[in-house]
């Protein structure tokens, strides 16, 4: 997005991007799907459903990330921290398309919670970036920090056949790392261990919520 447009450009801009996160299969990938001609070994029902709790995680994850980073968009500060926010969510939409095709191939859905969590992400990611480009970047961080270390945890409990899941999920975790890295080194405050904890709590709570619904 361009960096002179108004600020009622960037609210029409939210507006779509609203709407392709949040409308079934509108969201659409700008690089190769990491799964592409992959093969997946058999998989039974049990381990389809299993498949498909986890993808959904990690779609609602996406969907909370990218909210996320159009909130701090809309109240960044400077331009350099506005354009990092706005490459980053780029990306995740190439992560919730990616997500979005593997749930349609396991015969799934996305998570009917997916508008409370971008309204609340949209939100906090607004009021990060309201106190200061640091404390926005910050956020970012830990938050990418853990989606990180979510990520692995998935790719071991994936079932050993879903080879195509297990490859999203690791394009996916190699983009989250770069994201934190870049958000540090752009000056991001280092958050204290008690807020990861309390992030990594709700990441908790909203896994075993998304995992069924």
């Amino acid at each position: 997005m361009d960096r002179h447009q108004s600020r009622s450009d960037r609210i029409i801009h939210q507006f779509d991007t609203l709407l392709r996160t949040l409308m079934p299969h509108a969201a659409s990938s700008q690089r190769t799907n990491p799964a592409e001609g992959v093969i997946d070994g058999a998989l039974d029902d049990q381990e389809r459903r299993h498949a498909a709790g986890i993808m959904r995680i990690n779609h609602s994850g996406e969907v909370c990330l990218q909210a996320l980073y159009q909130g701090q968009g809309m109240t960044a500060k400077l331009p350099h921290a506005r354009r990092q926010m706005e490459q980053s969510a780029l990306e995740e939409t190439d992560h919730q398309a990616w997500c979005d095709e593997r749930l349609e191939q396991l015969h799934s859905r996305a998570s009917y919670l997916n508008p409370f969590f971008y309204v609340a992400s949209f939100g906090i990611g607004a009021a990060t970036g309201a106190v200061s480009d640091r404390v926005s970047l910050g956020f970012v961080a830990a938050t990418e920090e853990q989606s990180v270390k979510q990520l692995d945890a998935h790719q071991k409990s994936l079932p050993l056949g879903d080879n195509r899941s297990r490859a999203i999920l690791r394009q996916i975790a190699v983009d989250e790392a770069h994201h934190a890295h870049l958000a540090s080194e752009s000056g991001g405050v280092r958050f204290p261990a008690p807020v990861k904890w309390g992030m990594r709590l709700a990441s908790k709570a909203i896994t075993k919520s998304v995992y069924h619904l």
